[in-house]
């Protein structure tokens, strides 16, 4: 589960004050080491065999809310030492399903260890994320800590006098370099608070409000959440599910979007034809943000009120909540190779992000409509927005859709000014990809095999415990296909080749409307945003007159020739300068005013929205018909 060190003795300090684990091979030469090399594998493995024929005692939580509104929860670990002079104990650095070092051990404050009789133990900090705690032979050994916890999103932990929200990652801290053992967790709810929710499994002693999970990776991947939430139940395929409302306030329609998430989930049930859990939770926080992050059999969604209020709105959560359920079975089951287990402490790189989370993307505004909580025209609106932003992205032409997965770590998530022009979304082109590979195979079978039957295929061929290979991802569609899509695939996910849209738009009787210009409106090509009433250059888009004219990031707008220009004034103004003209902008630079000449050109209006042809073959309608209704 973790990065498994030798060691000579116990880690010493250096110079610097850290701690530094002497290795074996420091103080041996070759001989005696390849003699202590052949010693040491022979007691790893009678250790390794004695440790899997035994079980593991529980490393056993206690959680405390004495005063919420100060955003911390309060944590005491009763942890096993098996005799040990010495333990060092660790929390994640990440999380799973969002790819970036968070840090989660800046939140963790005042930890102290004592022995059960109370006598207190010696803890040095180890690493940025680890703790090492001298036991005086004590077994086991209490330890501790307080959480803070107020950020509001699915990753992360947030507490205050009206719930609790706490991820496993920043929350819990666990016995480095140890093997498969139970973690219980006991909650002690405030008394303004009546219950407490999560995907773990309760106790088996039966105690209220007691959890067991069956190791480290299912404590991480089971949300929790406290307060006295709304919840609504439901049973699919004889699996019990909730919809778990924080915060409806009276405005949300909790009754309806609890109908609304069985039918989609219904739906995604039939797709894939499995049930990949024993029950399930969607854990839908109404705060007024947004995301979602899956796990095992729950999923941690964020939301407005006023989502149910507009149609636009009410769709976009009912996408989100079908991707998230949809990743129930594609990541969490059907996973990519390298995701066969997690190093909590270290990025975990795959060029496959594109299938998990691209072609759950497709899938999810698909299921919707499947689910017939959305009209076929209202898919396609979505549909084109998926293709427009990727095609609207300058980046595509620098990132490939593979290296676009692989680098996740240090661009999905660390995001600036320059992000469109460099990178591209494995979400947006993912999904975008899986739209055409389904018409592409399709198109090769007669119609008688689709992504679908890829995914299923995919699903039983490479279970949970083994996962799968890009490689082998890409034969089994050939297979599913029966022809081959080498170069299809080379061009859709390794190269930065613009994509082939033409087999799905004849298959299915679609096309682009036109590219259009409006030769009465200008345009130059800057983003803009406004901080403390002064107008800056957000971004500014590659292969556009504001990027040749050499428009910075951050400069402050200021006048459009000899006049003046206000926050809310610059759309207007740039619109309205003649096609063909040259305007010279004032801006100011790091306080240092200047003037820049742009080329005004005509605004462009997308080409990228797809609509159904005036009259379709009738294959072509029976081709729309069995995509949309999955069949």
């Amino acid at each position: 589960m973790f990065k498994h060190y030798c060691y000579l003795a116990h880690p010493e300090s250096s110079p610097e004050g850290e701690s530094k684990q002497r290795t074996v091979h420091c103080a041996w030469g070759r001989t005696n080491q390849f003699l202590f090399n052949a010693i040491l594998a022979l007691l790893t493995t009678i250790i390794g065999n004695s440790a899997t024929a035994q079980t593991l005692d529980p490393i056993s939580y206690t959680l405390r809310f004495a005063s919420p509104h100060t955003h911390y929860v309060s944590i005491e670990a009763h942890i096993p030492t098996n005799g040990r002079t010495h333990v060092e104990l660790m929390m994640a650095t990440w999380t799973p399903g969002s790819y970036l070092i968070r840090e989660f051990a800046r939140h963790v404050e005042s930890l102290t260890a004592r022995t059960p009789d109370g006598h207190p133990l010696t803890v040095e900090k180890s690493q940025k994320n680890r703790w090492l705690v001298a036991t005086s032979g004590a077994d086991p050994i209490v330890v501790s800590y307080l959480v803070y916890g107020r950020e509001m999103s699915v990753r992360t932990n947030w507490i205050d006098a009206d719930f609790a929200m706490l991820n496993g990652a920043p929350t819990f801290l666990t016995l480095a370099d140890d093997g498969k053992r139970p973690h219980d967790v006991k909650l002690e709810l405030p008394s303004v608070w009546n219950q407490g929710l999560t995907g773990l499994n309760p106790h088996p002693d039966g105690e209220p409000n007691t959890y067991r999970a069956e190791d480290y990776d299912i404590l991480v991947d089971s949300p929790i959440i406290v307060g006295n939430p709304t919840v609504y139940e439901f049973t699919v395929s004889d699996t019990p599910h909730q919809l778990v409302n924080i915060g409806e306030s009276g405005v949300w329609l909790g009754t309806k979007s609890a109908t609304d998430v069985e039918q989609i989930t219904h739906e995604i049930n039939r797709m894939w034809g499995v049930m990949p859990y024993d029950r399930y939770l969607f854990f839908n926080m109404i705060t007024e943000a947004g995301g979602g992050l899956e796990h095992r059999n729950s999923t941690l969604l964020m939301s407005s009120r006023w989502d149910t209020a507009s149609r636009r709105s009410y769709l976009r959560w009912l996408g989100l909540v079908s991707h998230e359920l949809f990743h129930a079975w594609n990541v969490k089951q059907l996973h990519p190779i390298e995701f066969g287990s997690f190093d909590y402490e270290t990025e975990i790189h795959t060029e496959s992000l594109w299938i998990v989370e691209g072609l759950t993307s497709y899938y999810a505004d698909l299921a919707v409509h499947r689910a017939g909580l959305s009209t076929k025209n209202e898919y396609l609106v979505s549909l084109s927005a998926q293709i427009r932003n990727l095609q609207t992205t300058p980046g595509r032409g620098v990132q490939p859709l593979g290296l676009a997965s692989y680098d996740a770590w240090i661009k999905y998530y660390r995001r600036d000014e320059n992000s469109r022009n460099s990178s591209v979304s494995y979400y947006a082109k993912g999904a975008v990809v899986g739209f055409l590979l389904d018409m592409q195979i399709r198109a090769a079978t007669a119609d008688s095999k689709t992504l679908d039957d890829l995914m299923r295929l995919a699903y039983d061929r490479f279970p949970r415990t083994q996962g799968f290979t890009a490689e082998e991802f890409r034969s089994t569609a050939q297979e599913v296909a029966g022809t081959d899509l080498t170069q299809w695939f080379s061009r859709a996910v390794d190269t930065t080749e613009d994509l082939d849209y033409s087999t799905a738009l004849d298959w299915l009787g679609l096309e682009f409307s036109d590219e259009q210009e409006d030769e009465n409106s200008g345009w130059i090509g800057l983003v803009t945003r406004t901080a403390n009433g002064r107008l800056l250059v957000g971004e500014v888009l590659r292969n556009t007159p504001a990027h040749a004219a050499g428009f910075n990031v951050d400069d402050e707008l200021l006048a459009i020739g000899a006049h003046r220009v206000l926050s809310n004034q610059w759309n207007q103004r740039i619109g309205q300068a003649t096609p063909g003209s040259e305007l010279v902008v004032l801006v100011s630079r790091r306080g240092e005013l200047r003037e820049i000449n742009v080329k005004v050109e005509s605004r462009r209006f997308s080409p990228w929205n797809l609509q159904f042809t005036e009259k379709p073959t009738p294959s072509q309608k029976q081709h729309r018909l069995d995509w949309l209704a999955g069949s």
